[in-house]
């Protein structure tokens, strides 16, 4: 393998390990706002002594992810300038304003007020105190946009004149405020939203199941975590859905890939299962549903959709020689399966939902059940990982589509073994840290009971 294969491993390695952690980030930080919300609003006294137990247990937890998410994050910089040189000289005008942006405004904000929220238990006010939670959870959103900013005009380039063979900004106005980032920062923070509250069943189910003495607070918490869960789960699949409708014009590649739809159609099917022959650009064999994919697109059953034979030979006129399709059996597949783990979540919500509302008199009776919760938690992951890799492979050959393929991206003096010394090592520390934070975090579960001081 060579060094720019290497260096894309590397960089999806880090990227994956990173966003496992910050979609629970950004849905928990607003989780134990909430939480923290409902202990200064709540009137009794002995039901605000468990509360506030309850939020020091969940944001023990956010404290462990939070800390995994900066120390796996603050890598992948690097990566530009070790590995991604040439990316960094084309791009580091446009690139390097909204990572600029996010560490001056998002990152102090969430890191300091972080620190204030940690050691001012009981030396500020509650509402100031809360207010700290709040001032997190909107440092650590804010911080997500951020970067989707940057990552939305490698997907679709807008606001930028080329100088000397580089690219420079022409319109902030328009590197924020275009389609694309509203597209990618919803799905993003409903993604958020749907892990942890996801997280919290899980962790609510057990809870119950294997700690008598927490048991009330925890059905309390798990009733809210439904609800907060349910609200990401219809928000991912209502930006996801609006999202894909734009992809028909921001990247119409892209869309056709992940439904291996490989001649212009009108209308055009939904491909349930494919067996995908990306050598001969057809699909040997298919299953699908006629005039779908067509619905889903323009909410009508007439409209055309561009297949991937017909893109690619738009895109050799257009940029030139060369193959333009990206991995389309591993976005066709990734995209199924995204959408099943979210249908199977959505499911698994409202059976809670059911369980917890209505038969939550004999909640008790189902402890078998809540206790195998926690082989469903990396259901979100799962979806998580999907997606970003659907976003990312999608824009294939291209780092920057349209602009600078990933072949020119990559540093010219880098070896192969240097690759392999950094990749072995960012992927070991990894997975030690991870290990480390998961049973730190079981540990810590297990021990904690709401009755008890924390």
């Amino acid at each position: 393998m060579d060094a720019l294969l290497l260096s894309r491993l590397q960089f999806a390695i880090t990227t994956v390990y990173h966003f496992l952690f910050v979609p629970v980030t950004l849905g928990l930080s607003i989780f134990v706002a909430l939480l923290e919300t409902w202990y200064v609003n709540s009137g009794s006294y002995e039901e605000r002594i468990k509360l506030k137990k309850l939020v020091k247990f969940f944001g023990t937890i956010f404290l462990i992810n939070f800390a995994m998410g900066v120390v796996t994050g603050i890598v992948q910089e690097f990566h530009f300038g070790m590995n991604w040189s040439e990316y960094s000289r084309f791009m580091g005008d446009i690139f390097g304003a909204p990572l600029a942006l996010e560490a001056l405004t998002a990152f102090f904000i969430e890191s300091t007020f972080i620190g204030i929220w940690i050691f001012g238990w009981d030396k500020l006010s509650e509402k100031m105190h809360c207010l700290c939670i709040w001032l997190v959870a909107f440092g650590s959103n804010l911080s997500a946009f951020w970067i989707l900013v940057a990552n939305s005009f490698m997907q679709h380039p807008v606001g930028y004149a080329i100088e000397d063979g580089r690219a420079v900004m022409t319109s902030l106005f328009d590197l924020i405020f275009h389609r694309y980032v509203f597209g990618e920062y919803t799905h993003a923070l409903f993604s958020g939203i749907s892990t942890a509250g996801f997280l919290v069943i899980v962790v609510s189910a057990w809870k119950i199941a294997a700690d008598e003495v927490s048991r009330e607070m925890f059905v309390k918490t798990l009733r809210r975590a439904v609800l907060f869960t349910f609200i990401g789960i219809m928000g991912v699949m209502g930006s996801g859905h609006l999202h894909t409708q734009y992809l028909a014009q921001a990247n119409p590649m892209k869309l056709a890939s992940f439904e291996a739809l490989w001649e212009t159609e009108n209308p055009a099917p939904f491909a349930l299962y494919a067996d995908i022959n990306q050598d001969a650009g057809r699909n040997d064999s298919e299953i699908a549903v006629p005039m779908l994919f067509t619905f889903m697109l323009h909410n009508s059953f007439e409209g055309e959709v561009k297949g991937i034979n017909d893109l690619q030979k738009e895109a050799v006129e257009t940029y030139g020689s060369g193959y333009y399709v990206p991995d389309v059996f591993g976005m066709f597949w990734s995209f199924r399966a995204m959408v099943g783990v979210g249908g199977l979540m959505l499911a698994i919500v409202f059976v809670t939902g059911i369980l917890v509302f209505f038969r939550r008199k004999y909640i008790k009776d189902y402890s078998c059940v809540l206790r195998m919760m926690p082989l469903l938690l990396p259901l979100p992951f799962v979806a998580n990982s999907c997606g970003w890799y659907i976003a990312e492979a999608g824009r294939q050959p291209w780092i920057v589509v349209g602009l600078q393929k990933t072949i020119n991206a990559v540093s010219p003096n880098l070896t192969a073994g240097e690759v392999w010394i950094t990749l072995i090592g960012f992927t070991a520390i990894y997975l030690f840290l991870a290990v480390v934070a998961i049973f730190t975090a079981i540990h810590f579960i297990k021990r904690t009971k709401i009755d008890e001081s924390i």
